[in-house]
């Protein structure tokens, strides 16, 4: 039975968040299971409101061992996140590593010595054991850092497209658009044909995005936005977005453009507007602000929450395991992530560079590696 460093977090009902390096003992693997040595774990957006939820981070310390980190958490806040008080739990949504160990039946055997991603919310570990149903299988010249992000960021960019077919959409709008995420999703979209609106907030976002050859880009921060983003959609048809974003009047300007744009030729009375569908989903909360929203889009379009899991779950295993196999395929290109500092476990605990990767910054990305000392 192997011993494994991993990655837990709790926030107390007093209010201090507690991120601390535990020991785990690693159980032998059944016959559906292998273990797997992670060498390589992102740290997406998704993971960081789990791992440090609305603690101020400005005031966190760490203890001289470098194995617990501690924040407060204002008391008013409790209440939005009750129902995790004073539990330990386990972070890190996605990783990837060797297979060193597999259980009795053919298909784990078959995995031994092979690079997997593993998704299960628990990657920020040494060690893990995990059903073979929660690897993808990748090809034998892929190293561990190539694969770390198998999962989220490029599932998500391919089940926003599966949504917009299924949907009867055209062309889509994505917001922070050149995050790894919207970067792959260009990539995406230019391979296919779709025809895709982004919106970025400032000129070296745009730029990095026409690199890709990206068609449309159009920047918040112009006084021009607007009419870019006006003429983008009607060149488009886009009915859909995607939204990273979530507060403030952004979904609200991209459903009134998909309207003036839909009922530009409408003749005579328009009282409920034109009738074409319009689609936000918010996926995202860059700002935590409200969502406002100024009626202006007639009465056909609809706002909702959308989750990888959820959308993934209303395809057949079939399409999944096609999905999977593109990732794996297109890892080192159309999936490729860049990380800017590999990190140790005690390193990912430290004040100062929890500051730097908990800010999010377009084109910084950080991994954790378990094994780095």
């Amino acid at each position: 039975m192997k011993i494994s460093q991993q990655l837990f977090t709790e926030i107390t009902s007093s209010g201090t968040l507690e991120v601390s390096i535990r020991e785990v003992k690693i159980p032998e693997p059944k016959a559906h299971e292998v273990i797997v040595k992670i060498e390589a774990a992102p740290i997406n957006p998704s993971d960081m409101w789990p791992m440090f939820g609305p603690a101020n981070l400005e005031e966190a310390n760490v203890n001289p061992e470098k194995t617990r980190m501690t924040a407060p958490v204002h008391k008013t806040m409790l209440p939005r996140i009750k129902s995790r008080l004073d539990q330990v739990l386990p972070i890190g949504n996605e990783g990837a590593g060797k297979v060193i160990a597999a259980g009795d039946s053919p298909e784990a055997q078959a995995l031994l010595g092979k690079t997997v991603g593993v998704l299960t919310g628990s990657m920020y570990c040494e060690y893990c054991c995990v059903p073979i149903q929660a690897c993808m299988v990748h090809k034998d010249s892929t190293t561990p850092r190539e694969a770390a992000s198998s999962f989220v960021n490029p599932l998500t960019a391919l089940a926003m497209i599966e949504t917009m077919r299924a949907e009867g959409h055209r062309a889509l709008v994505h917001t922070a658009a050149a995050s790894a995420l919207g970067q792959m999703l260009n990539k995406v979209c230019i391979q296919e044909k779709i025809a895709i609106v982004n919106i970025v907030r400032n000129q070296e976002q745009a730029n990095i995005l026409s690199k890709l050859g990206a068609s449309y880009i159009c920047d918040s921060s112009k006084e021009s936005f607007k009419a870019d983003l006006y003429q983008a959609i009607k060149e488009t048809g886009a009915t859909l977005a995607f939204d990273a974003i979530g507060g403030g009047n952004l979904v609200s300007d991209i459903l009134s453009t998909m309207e003036r744009v839909g009922s530009e030729d409408t003749l005579g009375f328009n009282t409920y507007g034109s009738e074409t569908d319009k689609q936000v989903y918010i996926y995202g909360g860059l700002d935590f602000s409200p969502t406002v929203l100024n009626r202006a889009y007639g009465m056909t379009w609809g706002i909702g929450g959308w989750l990888l899991m959820r959308s993934l779950g209303k395809l057949t295993p079939e399409r999944v395991a096609e999905l999977y196999k593109k990732v794996a395929n297109e890892i080192t290109t159309t999936f490729a992530s860049n990380f800017t500092q590999e990190l140790s476990l005690k390193e990912a605990l430290t004040p100062e560079t929890i500051i730097k990767y908990n800010a999010k910054k377009t084109g910084e990305k950080y991994l954790i590696n378990p094994s780095k000392n």
